[in-house]
């Protein structure tokens, strides 16, 4: 492996390992200080809001300005939001971490483009599962420590965050060489937000069908998982910790099912026939948390809840990408990208207003709901032959 792909790796984990470590306890600390539910996800989606702007203007400037100084500048981005948030003791102080993060912080997006520089067409595919990868080691090892931490102090597991965001910076720094030699012109316009492609793309129905089912499994995904603490919490009395081992399990399974038996379920169901499995996992997973009153019955849910996850996600992104030609493949993966952002901001808002105006298990159960819609979407995407 070069030198680069393990920095780059090392880069990713901690940029993962950074956030991880808050996501247990930031619901409960803003419940703290004085936020409901809605509030609660517009506090996530406030993040997703920013940086939805924000990741194609940085990845844009990292094209004239090199990798190396905008990655350096995105993760201070992201170390002063954590700070902030170490030190808030007020609800705006927590919203003001997140935008800071949200405008800045796009760390993943500059690293995707530099292993790009360094790899060829052939081994791109290969150079980016990286990332997959590093998503996975840092949700596997960030949660179960911020909650834990997170049982004395918001603050700790805050500045170890912060902590870990200063590791990266001083890797980037000191071995992580410039790729981009040449400077190239850019304009930043409303083109940035690829607006000609989402149309081009969603006028095409072989490719929208796909699109819309992919939109239904983020979006359902982003509605229970922005509110899986504030459902844990009223549903089974769990508590940062409780969440933070959840997550963990989730990370676990994540790393098993795509590291591990992806390839042999392809190659024994067929890519078809796994998003059928997948989307009916999640849609099991999802149904019965409406019900459950038991630690371990949530446990068994969310295994058969990620199982669903983590088979369909690679599968429909596999389905969309054979769905144009090798030239095409950075704007189709930049318009699901977006989409992706897109999902990511309105699903905090819809798992927080059912939180605050319904039950809680009515969190999964419009997240099921919806992930319905995207089964029913990909049998109409087979029946007309996309």
């Amino acid at each position: 492996m070069k030198k680069e792909y393990f920095v780059i790796f090392l880069i990713m984990v901690t940029e993962v390992l950074g956030f991880s470590l808050i996501l247990p306890f930031l619901p409960f600390f803003a419940q703290d200080l004085g936020a409901n539910p809605l509030l609660i996800g517009l506090l996530f989606a406030s993040f997703s809001f920013f940086q939805f702007f924000s990741a194609p203007i940085m990845g844009r400037l990292s094209d004239r300005y090199g990798r190396k100084p905008l990655l350096i500048i995105s993760q201070l981005s992201t170390f002063v939001g954590f700070i902030v948030l170490g030190y808030a003791n007020v609800l705006w102080m927590l919203f003001l971490s997140r935008i800071i993060d949200g405008m800045f912080g796009s760390n993943f997006t500059i690293a995707q483009a530099y292993l790009s520089d360094i790899s060829s067409k052939k081994d791109r595919s290969k150079a980016f599962g990286i990332s997959g990868a590093a998503f996975g080691v840092g949700f596997l090892i960030g949660p179960g420590v911020g909650g834990w931490l997170a049982q004395y102090s918001y603050s700790l597991p805050s500045f170890l965050a912060a902590g870990v965001v200063l590791v990266s910076i001083a890797l980037t720094y000191f071995l992580l060489p410039e790729t981009v030699k040449q400077k190239k012109d850019i304009k930043l316009g409303w083109d940035v937000l690829q607006l000609k492609q989402f149309t081009r793309y969603f006028s095409n129905k072989r490719i929208s069908t796909r699109m819309w089912a992919f939109s239904m499994y983020l979006l359902s995904l982003f509605i229970f998982m922005s509110m899986i603490a504030l459902y844990a919490e009223r549903q089974l009395g769990l508590g940062a910790a409780g969440i933070g081992l959840t997550l963990t399990f989730i990370g676990l399974n994540s790393i098993i099912i795509r590291g591990v038996l992806l390839s042999k379920l392809i190659d024994f169901f067929g890519e078809m026939r796994l998003h059928y499995l997948g989307a009916v996992a999640m849609i099991i997973g999802l149904g019965s948390c409406v019900v459950i009153t038991e630690f371990w019955m949530f446990m068994v849910s969310i295994a058969v809840f990620s199982f669903g996850s983590g088979v369909l996600r690679p599968v429909m992104m596999g389905g969309i990408s054979r769905q144009v030609s090798h030239r095409e493949q950075g704007a189709i993966m930049g318009v699901t990208n977006s989409m992706g952002s897109v999902m990511q901001i309105m699903g905090p808002l819809a798992g927080g207003f059912m939180i605050q105006y319904f039950f809680p298990g009515s969190v999964a159960l419009l997240a099921a709901g919806v992930m319905c819609v995207g089964l029913i979407l990909i049998l109409n995407g087979k029946k007309s032959g996309s």
